[in-house]
């Protein structure tokens, strides 16, 4: 007989009606129907690896999908605690050899747990990998453990790119922390000449070509994919062919006060209130005197956007997508009616705001997904003004700060309140920047009640946080010797080793619309121009 299903209360979703126990809390986001994956990063020192690492598992936990980075030099450090120079990369410094393996392996047994038993999806292993040897222990780990395997490999030829990169991330490292620059650049540089010698890079032609890969060639001047095996894979060469490099500035901000906002009611489609209007001029007056080259500036199609757009005498964009979310039966209500005329619902919102979908309306993992396009135009961009909504903005400042999906409901996002956003090294710089118009206060605090602990109904098999919170580190790795005794947890993963609305007429005279485009097909070997 067809299985009695129950609708969750918080999700809307239709569950089996069983006494069955509850499956570990996995994922938010695509749930992937065949086995983890190990990403392999390729490619010599300075060239990229830790920021695409960084910033493509940022991403995948943004859209929920369980992704951690697990860098190699950071088990390096935890083994050596005193750096010395680039003799310990050395191809003839049999001892650092040695414990450079170790540390390959104790990651690697993270990477193992991690995805076996800590609900990962992905995997990321941050090393240089520079040899078919050390790939070859790593095919043979995942392998032996049933993972998928899919390599990126960052070729930079040019060499301002590559000083660049070092004076502005490696000269930082802990490795030089009481070394002046001139000799950190100096060691480094010939760091970068140990690994050179042994370099083979991945050959998607002859001896590679059964792998999955992607070559990111000169930060995004070219790629070449080489058999993309599944549908989160081709995401990932989807990510990383919209991203670059370029400095720029990100600014996002919410419409002006609107008449619904001054009566405490959510979503519609009102304008602007008298103060919104004010907040448009000085909207406009920030703009100019940010003096910012080609500013591209975005809306949604809803009013109070509109018209703060307007001020700004610039063109601009409106993108569906950009709507606020969709609060369904509660739209156009105050949250005191709610209370009164929907009081589960608005008690169920509470105990899981990031998950809770209003009846006939969205919930904010829904938004994440509307969103995505957004997040991928935002990439391929320079400066662009982003004039959304209280939800919306969470969702995008939780995609650049790297906010969980427990905290991002919760963000403040005031009225009035411009964020400037600056893309640095490895994450994003953000300064909030007032302009001064008075605005009612829109932002409700997480209810004491949501504190507690986590919440007995909801989904099974469906949640984990956006962000992987990194645990309070424990030493892996004391010293070599005592890791020698703990090695044979990988076994036959040691060879010999060696260095490391439709297109048309616009709404609005100065409008044009956007026709969205989500997502690329599956590539094969293909070399795409920037």
């Amino acid at each position: 007989m067809p299985m009695e299903l129950t609708q969750s209360r918080i999700q809307k979703i239709w569950l089996p009606n069983d006494n069955r126990p509850a499956l570990p809390r996995r994922s938010c986001g695509p749930q992937l129907a065949n086995s983890p994956t190990v990403i392999v990063m390729v490619g010599l020192p300075a060239r990229g690896k830790t920021y695409i690492s960084k910033k493509l598992t940022r991403y995948l936990n943004w859209i929920g999908v369980p992704t951690k980075v697990f860098n190699v030099g950071e088990y390096r450090r935890e083994a050596v605690k005193h750096y010395s120079s680039y003799d310990f990369f050395r191809p003839d410094n049999e001892e650092a050899m040695k414990v450079r393996r170790q540390c390959a392996l104790a990651a690697l047994r993270d990477v193992k747990l991690y995805l076996t038993e800590e609900a990962g999806q992905i995997a990321v292993f941050d090393a240089t990998n520079t040899t078919r040897e050390r790939r070859g222990m790593i095919l043979n780990f995942a392998k032996e453990n049933g993972f998928k395997v899919f390599f990126i490999e960052s070729v930079c030829n040019d060499p301002t790119v590559v000083a660049t990169n070092v004076m502005e991330v490696k000269l930082s490292s802990p490795d030089y922390r009481d070394c002046n620059s001139t000799d950190a650049m100096e060691d480094f540089m010939k760091r970068i000449n140990c690994y050179q010698a042994s370099y083979q890079p991945l050959d998607p032609d002859d001896y590679d070509r059964e792998l999955s890969l992607i070559k990111v060639i000169d930060v995004g001047r070219r790629f070449l994919v080489n058999r993309v095996q599944d549908h989160i894979q081709s995401r990932i060469v989807y990510y990383l062919m919209n991203i670059h490099v370029q400095p720029r500035t990100i600014y996002l901000c919410r419409h002006g006060e609107s008449e619904f906002n001054l009566k405490g009611k959510i979503g519609g489609d009102s304008g602007l209130s008298n103060r919104g209007k004010k907040f448009a001029l000085a909207l406009n007056k920030f703009v100019e005197e940010q003096n910012l080259k080609d500013l591209k500036v975005w809306t949604s199609q809803l009013k109070r956007t509109i018209q703060t757009a307007e001020a700004l005498q610039l063109p601009y964009e409106q993108w569906k997508a950009l709507n606020e979310i969709d609060a369904g039966v509660c739209e156009e209500m105050t949250y005191e009616e709610i209370r009164e005329q929907h009081p589960e619902e608005f008690a169920l919102r509470d105990q899981d705001k990031y998950y809770y979908r209003y009846p006939s309306g969205e919930s904010y993992q829904d938004l994440v997904q509307r969103l995505e396009p957004v997040i991928m135009e935002l990439e391929r961009q320079e400066n662009v003004l982003v004039i959304c909504h209280q939800a919306v903005m969470r969702c995008l400042l939780a995609y650049f700060l790297d906010k969980s999906a427990d905290e991002m409901p919760y963000l403040k996002c005031p009225l009035h309140t411009v964020l400037k956003l600056t893309p640095v090294a490895y994450g994003c710089r953000v300064e909030s920047i007032s302009l001064n118009v008075e605005a009612v206060n829109t932002h409700r605090e997480r209810p004491e009640e949501a504190k507690k602990g986590p919440n007995p109904l909801m989904r099974r098999n469906s949640v984990t946080p956006l962000a992987s919170p990194e645990p309070t580190k424990k030493p892996r790795i004391n010293s070599f010797e005592e890791h020698v005794a703990v090695s044979s947890a990988l076994p036959g993963c040691v060879p010999q080793e060696v260095p490391t609305q439709l297109p048309g007429q616009p709404l609005l005279g100065k409008a044009c619309l956007r026709p969205v485009c989500h997502f690329l097909k599956v590539f094969s070997l293909l070399i795409f121009p920037r």
